[in-house]
């Protein structure tokens, strides 16, 4: 139960509830690829590239080159929220709290989704056919940017660029930089973001950072962070897989075992992983 529903009664506060600061909903959400999943585990398949070979007589017999396959695995995860309100706390109160809860409940949904993502872009993620599985951890060598005792720089973005570049990502897969409240003051403290010959000037009035080289950017402080080294990413949207298998329920009913107490209940099963490495690059920031 809500042990802290007395700080809202009409005697303390006023007539409404004001959520403490805290992010609303997700934000990455739609910055990978989704998949509606109908089963525990689900696949992400994959096919590698094979080139063309060349045909040097008449007549000669058609190649079958096949193409190697392989996929990802994903098992599914069950995630709820919920919380209860009583028919006295309702009494006392001049709103009707349960629009309040669920809104509270629906944005701790959104969060959880957002670390899924995060966590698929540096976790192990699983190779799997049939009944082999392999598990397949970030590349630790060149997909990772050292922070090099320095915050977030223009050279970084640059460096991400050319890893993206180089490994063929294909520049309409969207590109998503996810980046902290340091790593942005770092960046509006250079001269190229915020000069109005590289960025939006609208943007930048309201302290924004929209896009930049090709990069959606977008704000997250739930990025690791181990000591004073932030963990900032850049993925494809291709690159990182979100399966669904339930997507955010919610339930509101009055509970007889807790003296009709009325639940806000929010529950989705889902799971996200690493669908290939090329696509995604960590870029470790200092924040001392």
């Amino acid at each position: 139960m809500a042990s802290t529903i007395s700080k809202a009664f009409v005697e303390q506060f006023k007539a409404n509830v004001i959520h403490l600061a805290q992010q609303q909903g997700d934000r990455l959400r739609g910055c990978v690829t989704s998949e509606t999943v109908k089963a525990e585990k689900h696949n992400f398949e994959r096919m590698d590239n094979v080139d063309a070979i060349e045909k040097t007589t008449r007549h000669t017999a058609t190649p079958v080159l096949d193409a190697p396959h392989s996929r990802r695995v994903l098992t599914l995860k069950d995630y709820q929220w919920a919380d209860l309100i009583d028919e006295e706390d309702k009494i006392r109160l001049l709103i009707s709290p349960e629009s309040e809860y669920a809104k509270a409940g629906a944005w701790a949904m959104g969060r959880q989704y957002d670390d899924l993502i995060i966590a698929a872009a540096s976790a192990d993620a699983t190779d799997g056919d049939g009944n082999a599985v392999t598990l397949v951890s970030h590349d630790t060598g060149s997909h990772i940017i050292a922070h090099g005792s320095v915050g977030m720089t223009i050279d970084k973005i640059l460096q991400t660029k050319e890893l993206l570049d180089a490994d063929e990502n294909d520049p309409a897969d969207m590109r998503t930089l996810v980046l902290g409240s340091r790593q942005m003051r770092d960046l509006l403290n250079t001269t190229e973001i915020t000069s109005s010959d590289y960025t939006n000037v609208k943007a930048l009035v309201r302290g924004e950072i929209n896009d930049f080289l090709g990069f959606k950017i977008i704000r997250s402080e739930r990025l690791g962070l181990a000591t004073a080294d932030r963990t900032c990413l850049a993925f494809t949207k291709s690159a990182i897989g979100l399966g669904i298998g339930r997507d955010v329920i919610t339930r509101i009913d009055p509970r007889p075992d807790v003296s009709y107490a009325m639940q806000i209940y929010l529950a989705f099963t889902a799971n996200a992983t690493r669908v290939h490495e090329e696509g995604v690059v960590e870029i470790h920031c200092d924040e001392t």
